[in-house]
């Protein structure tokens, strides 16, 4: 099973079961009731809150590879060397 099914699935089964409890498929007190009706939205604001510091989080300790960064350099510059050697002016 992909992930995206697996994502899929429990999302399927969250919200079969968000909405049998909304509806009344088993006999709540309202005050459950009232949290139940919003609680998608809490959810989804939960899930970008989330994301955002995880990105967040993933830029701050982002880290450099500086043997790469070394390597495209020189290739840099052998390719402006090449161009220029075929007349080409920077």
């Amino acid at each position: 099973m992909t992930k995206l099914a697996q994502w899929l699935w429990a999302l399927a089964l969250l919200g079969s079961a968000w909405a049998a409890l909304t509806l009344g498929a088993l006999d709540l007190p309202s005050s459950c009731r009232e949290v139940l009706w919003p609680l998608p939205a809490y959810l989804l604001v939960t899930a970008g809150c989330y994301a955002l510091a995880t990105v967040g989080y993933r830029v701050a300790t982002f880290h450099d590879c500086e043997d790469a960064a070394r390597e495209l350099q020189s290739q840099i510059q052998e390719a402006r060397a090449d161009l220029s050697r075929r007349g080409m002016r920077f």
